[in-house]
């Protein structure tokens, strides 16, 4: 069997241009074509010229359909591709999109007059203006489809897909059926039929799985030929190209190709895909650091969260170790942070920023009891009229640490740490879905945990992850953290990695390449010879590899009681910096940035004097950009200044 891929949106592309009725648009960085309505016959060619040694279709094989879809009005059918016989208004094979719906169709010829077979996947929201990806995989009365190489949707009807169906004197129609009505009005970049295979392997290796490609037009490629100095470009296109002003904005693979330029900076930016590139301005590298605020705090800060409330301004909420007077919020006035709101607070943790819809929160995460005994840790909402944060919910938490808030398939969680109950450390830390009805936070999962700190939420393509620090298991630090992975409405391990009373994962990515860093704190076990140092310890950084569908060990980095990691960018440099908070002999600790250096991975920069660091935050205003440190031994945090040149 010939399982070459065989292109059906190429053979509408003449070698000398563009075809009538097609359109070369590049939206978000990537390139389809545009179908018009008006010549709908244009956009064929006969079935001869893909079937050249058997007039027969395939009786297994993959459909593999890259789109852009707009949004479909209610009870309207808009066709992906047709297969037609001249003499008939029959679709033998066809591929046609609903609001939420896709069809698969194709005639069986079996009995006299034959008749047309329906296959239909609900719950496919492709609507969203942006790029999909589509395999469609068919195998007699088996049919799977696989979206952005999300989980397969699988169904299974009594009719099979023909074993000898007759493409004798029959044309594919691109984005039509041989007339006017249903005509595909989106984008449409791949159009690939693999026979005798499921193409799903083929298409699932890259990392932007939405615009996974098995085979594209030359005209759609992002890279043509370069013409001549004197020469126009073969294949123009339009692009819906944009310029942004204000603060940075984000620069994703949905931003490609549209500009942003920095005002206080004087510089026009273009967005790759996952960088803003200088197109007007020198390049900015981190220089130096220089010492910008003291910010004295209520008390010792075992946390501190930085965060910007639309429309009102940047806040920086550190968590405090005693009561009264508990914990503060501060607000950027003037280039400084200033007092704006004190909240109680039982021996504070750690504060979560987050939204969902128009409404603002902010959760803390509570390690002691309060004045009656009891054990609750807060989750605050942003009051528009008042322009405080006031309690609107507690959870009875168990010496919590930190807060992790989330979004699945459009469903908002809250993820809480619980450290130990009593003197039991393995407990279950907790899981809430919000419920809309109720406006609340309700149980949704739990997950058993070793004395953990820290839950890191992140998302690989279509894949969500939860890692969580676990830190001491009552006997030992040496213990396993976990990476969980969603799965069918629930998160279920994934992955085991060996720690040393992990207190933190950082999760970052550099161009295409995704890493998780953990700090070790400690090394203890109950049942070893004590080491020279329980501190000085090795704080590992892990690379996924796409292969093997794992976290590989990438670089192993010598750490001080490690308690946080916070990774940052200045221009094109990637940097992270370590909490050093203890050495075994003293609390006052050089806490070191590391700057990304390609093959040598990351090298020791800059160490900077810190007491008891506890937690980095980066942030950036108009100013410039800054590090925020919190230390967990003295009422005293500081906020240092980036220096380029």
């Amino acid at each position: 069997t010939d399982l070459r891929p065989l292109d059906i949106l190429s053979e509408v592309v003449p070698t000398s241009g563009l075809a009538r009725g097609l359109r070369v648009f590049q939206v978000q960085g990537v390139r389809g074509f545009q179908l018009a309505a008006s010549r709908p016959r244009a956009l064929g060619f006969p079935a001869s010229r893909l079937f050249i040694h058997c007039d027969r279709f395939p009786e297994e094989f993959s459909i593999i359909v890259t789109l852009r879809v707009l949004s479909v009005p209610a009870k309207r059918n808009e066709y992906v591709f047709t297969l037609m016989a001249e003499e008939s208004p029959s679709v033998l094979v066809g591929l046609r999109y609903a609001p939420d719906k896709l069809h698969f169709l194709f005639w069986s010829q079996e009995h006299a007059g034959g008749w047309q077979t329906r296959v239909t996947f609900p719950n496919v929201s492709l609507s969203d203006n942006q790029w999909h990806t589509l395999v469609l995989a068919v195998s007699g009365q088996s049919f799977s489809l696989t979206v952005d190489c999300s989980l397969p949707k699988d169904v299974v009807v009594e009719t099979p897909f023909p074993a000898s169906l007759s493409v004798k004197r029959a044309s594919f129609y691109l984005g039509n059926r041989r007339r006017r009505k249903g005509v595909f009005t989106g984008l449409l970049r791949q159009l690939v039929l693999l026979p005798g295979a499921d193409a799903t392997p083929r298409i699932c290796t890259a990392m932007n799985f939405k615009v996974a490609t098995l085979s594209v037009p030359t005209v759609l490629q992002d890279l043509p030929a370069k013409p001549a100095s004197n020469e126009v470009l073969k294949y123009p296109y339009e692009t819906d190209t944009k310029v942004t002003l204000g603060s940075r904005p984000p620069c994703t693979k949905q931003e490609k190709a549209q500009f942003w330029f920095n005002a206080s900076r004087r510089g026009l930016y273009l967005c790759n895909g996952s960088a803003w590139i200088s197109m007007l301005e020198v390049k900015q590298r981190l220089d130096y650091l220089e010492e910008y605020q003291n910010l004295v705090t209520n008390s010792e800060t075992m946390g501190v969260e930085v965060f910007t409330i639309p429309k009102v301004g940047l806040f920086a909420a550190t968590a405090n170790r005693y009561t009264p007077p508990g914990s503060a919020i501060y607000k950027w006035t003037d280039g400084k942070f200033v007092p704006y709101q004190n909240i109680p607070t039982y021996q504070a943790q750690s504060w979560k920023y987050f939204t969902i819809g128009k409404k603002i929160f902010l959760a803390v995460a509570n390690f002691e009891q309060n004045d009656r005994g009891q054990e609750f840790s807060v989750i605050y909402k942003w009051s528009r009229r008042k322009e405080k944060f006031i309690t609107y919910q507690r959870i009875t938490t168990h010496s919590a640490r930190d807060w992790e808030a989330f979004v699945i398939e459009g469903e908002a969680f809250l993820a809480v740490v619980n450290h130990r109950e009593g003197n039991n450390h393995n407990i279950d830390s907790v899981i809430y879905r919000w419920n809309p009805r109720t406006g609340l936070f309700e149980t949704n999962q739990t997950i058993p945990t070793s004395g953990a700190y820290d839950w890191e939420f992140f998302t690989i393509g279509p894949y969500s992850f939860l890692a969580v620090a676990n830190t001491f298991n009552g006997t030992s630090t040496k213990i396993y953290s976990h990476i969980y992975i969603w799965l069918s409405g629930s998160f279920q391990l994934f992955q085991s990695i060996l720690t040393f009373g992990a207190a933190d994962w950082e999760v970052f990515s550099i161009g295409d390449r995704v890493f998780l860093a953990v700090a070790n704190s400690h090394s203890y076990d109950s049942g070893m010879p004590a080491p020279s140092n329980f501190y000085a310890i090795n704080s590992s950084i892990y690379e996924l590899n796409i292969t093997a569908q794992m976290f590989v060990k990438f670089q192993d980095l010598l750490t001080y009681s490690a308690l946080d990691w916070e990774f940052f960018s200045v221009g094109d440099d990637s940097f992270l910096v370590v909490a050093n908070s203890f050495d075994g002999f003293t609390f006052s600790v050089n806490s070191i940035i590391y700057r990304w250096q390609g093959y040598e991975g990351f090298v020791a920069a800059h160490h900077l004097p810190t007491v008891g660091c506890r937690d980095w935050e980066a942030f950036h205003t108009v100013e410039g950009s800054y590090l925020l440190y919190s230390s967990a031994k003295e009422p005293l945090s500081k906020v240092l200044k980036l220096k380029t040149t």
